[in-house]
């Protein structure tokens, strides 16, 4: 599957306190033509999406400062409402899923996550695009 144009590049806002994790997910999804901005705890990604207003949120559960739960709530509430959003975490507990669900996400990937799964979901929720794997 061909990269997005430079002039289609969707931007997409990684929050997640893990630099491997950034890092790796960053890479991946640069590679497919996506813009990347990074936040590293949900004070600071509340922060910038609010301000560049990016057409994915990729966001951890477990963060200093501010929950992802936290950052969905207050991105919820905004005019416009919430950013599609993926949330990604090692928690286990199906509580916290359907808790992510009732607040909006897109998608919720539990960690370690393959790359490839999440550059599926992420073409799911910004282009639609499907794939029979899985």
């Amino acid at each position: 599957m061909p990269a997005p144009t430079a002039t289609a590049a969707k931007t997409i806002l990684l929050v997640d306190d893990d630099p491997e994790i950034i890092d790796s997910m960053r890479l991946a999804l640069e590679n497919r033509g996506f813009r990347i901005l990074v936040a590293r705890d949900g004070n600071m990604g509340l922060t910038v999406a609010e301000r560049e207003n990016p057409d994915l949120l990729i966001l951890d559960m477990m963060m200093p400062k501010k929950s992802g739960f936290l950052v969905l709530e207050k991105l919820k509430s905004r005019p416009g409402g919430l950013l599609p959003t993926i949330m990604i975490t090692a928690n286990e507990g199906s509580r916290h899923r359907a808790y992510a669900e009732m607040l909006g996400v897109r998608d919720y990937i539990r960690k370690p996550f393959a790359l490839e799964k999440l550059v599926r979901a992420v073409e799911k929720i910004l282009y639609g695009k499907t794939s029979d794997d899985e």
